[in-house]
């Protein structure tokens, strides 16, 4: 246990001085024209070292916060949750996508028996099968589900359980929201994020890479480094962007994480500060329904 603690303080040490080198030798691990830089960018991309420059942003911005300004964290949580809202809501487009898709298959297909849409102007354009526009609807679902997801949770909107949490006093229930984000969510996305980052690798390029490699067996395996983007689909004339799911599966975890902190930040200030602080700087849209608006009033107690 003490060398595990010995290990953890080690990292949280050497977090500034890894951030540090990332940020002055961008060329490391951002040139991609370099197949090393690009093994570094994946192995860095779910490290310890990674984990912990977090980790220890976490901290530092939490305890200057909690010791020193809470503006610092209601700063934060108005950055983070802006950041959820503005790609939400342009994600949420994606549905408006994908019903005007539908639709565009329905009447090409049943009506005007139409096999195939041609896009692109003065003989460049490209054919794609109907049954390729068909299949890609699952794509602008996930597009909604993935990047949605953070902006549904400031919005207030997901559906919950609720056995305990309406039953206790506000500030037990800050502490449950502190408790949850800090224990379930974060690690909860922390594990999902490492699997689906080499998920998605394997599918981009070869040779395979793996959580169990290390960095000098990575700068190896770069010596046959090639793009391998996976275009294969379920059907010969299928959707044929697979790759973009597994991309859609990190986005997810950055977002989540992203929220969770921003949700650890806004239940402790609002345990900190009271019921008079519940909602307090929130964006939430309004849709013009009067009960809607009523019932939300109520349950942020009309601050």
């Amino acid at each position: 246990m003490i060398d595990f603690i010995l290990w953890v303080l080690q990292n949280i040490a050497l977090a500034p001085y890894h951030l540090f080198l990332a940020i002055t030798n961008p060329g490391d691990w951002l040139n991609w024209s370099n197949p090393e830089a690009v093994m570094r960018f994946i192995y860095y991309g779910a490290s310890v070292e990674l984990f912990f420059v977090f980790f220890t942003t976490f901290l530092v911005i939490t305890a200057l916060g909690m010791a020193w300004k809470r503006d610092i964290l209601w700063g934060g949580v108005r950055i983070l949750e802006s950041f959820a809202n503005a790609v939400g809501r342009t994600a949420a487009w994606a549905g408006l996508i994908m019903v005007l898709i539908q639709v565009m298959i329905v009447f090409l297909q049943r009506i005007f028996r139409v096999a195939a849409i041609e896009l692109g102007p003065f003989g460049t354009a490209v054919a794609f099968d109907l049954s390729w526009w068909a299949e890609g609807l699952k794509f602008w679902n996930a597009l909604v589900v993935c990047l949605c997801v953070s902006y549904t949770f400031v919005q207030g909107s997901h559906v919950r359980v609720d056995l305990v949490y309406s039953a206790v006093k506000f500030r037990t229930k800050k502490m449950i929201d502190m408790f949850g984000s800090l224990f379930f969510m974060m690690p909860a996305m922390v594990i999902t994020y490492l699997y689906a980052w080499f998920f998605m690798w394997r599918h981009l390029m070869t040779p395979s890479v793996t959580s169990t490699s290390d960095l000098d067996r990575m700068l190896m395996q770069s010596r046959i480094f090639r793009w391998n983007v996976e275009t294969i689909g379920f059907s010969p004339n299928g959707f044929n962007a697979y790759f973009l799911f597994k991309v859609l599966i990190v986005l997810f975890c950055v977002m989540v994480l992203l929220q969770a902190v921003a949700f650890f930040w806004r239940s402790y200030l609002e345990w900190v500060e009271g019921e008079g602080s519940a909602d307090k700087y929130i964006d939430r849209d309004k849709t013009g329904d009067e009960a809607e608006e009523l019932e939300h009033a109520i349950h942020s107690g009309s601050t």
